[in-house]
This record gives structure tokens, sequence and C-alpha cells, in this order.
């Protein structure tokens, strides 16, 4: 049953990587919520499960994001601050950046509205 469940949670959230001149992009497609922020957190990972400094996460096909998102992207931004990286994320939906901006994080993680605009070294 287990294994069922977490084929469902992948199917809910599609998770993509690609490495761009040493950012980490992940194109995330789908909701995340409570039942798939260990999909997220475990998409920003590297392969060999450490945590890059610089990440893009593109939110440009998701749908739906709770407080379980936001949570995650919070504490990934803590991990990589430490170490002079950064969060940013691009591509998000109207009524996933409301989200974003109500709860402030779009003070504390920068939003750009495409990928291309978020790998910019001067943003």
């Amino acid at each position: 049953m287990a294994h069922s469940e977490r084929t469902d949670r992948h199917e809910r959230l599609h998770a993509e990587h690609r490495d761009v001149e040493g950012v980490r992009v992940v194109t995330l497609r789908g909701e995340i919520d409570h039942d798939v922020q260990d999909v997220l957190s475990e998409a920003l990972l590297t392969e060999d499960g450490a945590l890059p400094q610089r990440i893009v996460a593109d939110l440009t096909d998701v749908t739906f994001m709770d407080s379980s998102g936001i949570n995650v992207f919070v504490a990934t931004h803590r991990q990589v601050s430490g170490a002079e990286g950064w969060v940013r994320i691009a591509g998000a939906q109207p009524s996933v950046l409301r989200v974003l901006q109500l709860v402030g994080i779009d003070t504390v993680i920068t939003c750009h509205p495409t990928t291309e605009q978020a790998l910019r070294p001067d943003r």
C-alpha cells in the first residue's frame, strides 16, 4: 500500500531538474500540498542528496500551493542563505503568487515572471 501512495504523490507533483551554469533549475508541475512536501524537498536536492547553493524553482505549471510548499521553500532558503546561496521562484501562476504575497514570502524569496529572468546574475 505504501508504494502506491508514493506513486500517487509523484503523479500529483512532477519534478524535473537541470543545471544551468551552476544553478539547479527545478521545474514543477501539479499541486504542492502536505501530501507531496517530501517530493518537493527531494526535487530540490542534487542526485547525491546535497542541497545546491543556488536554486530556481519554476512554478509555471503548479496549479496549487499551500503552506506546506511555502515551508519547504523557506527552510531551503534558510539553509542556502547561510552558505551565501539563494532560492528564486519563477513563473508562479496568479493564484500561487497571491499565496506567496499574502504570507510575505515574496519579500524573502525573490519571485520572477520567467525562469530566464530568475537566472540573471544581477537579480
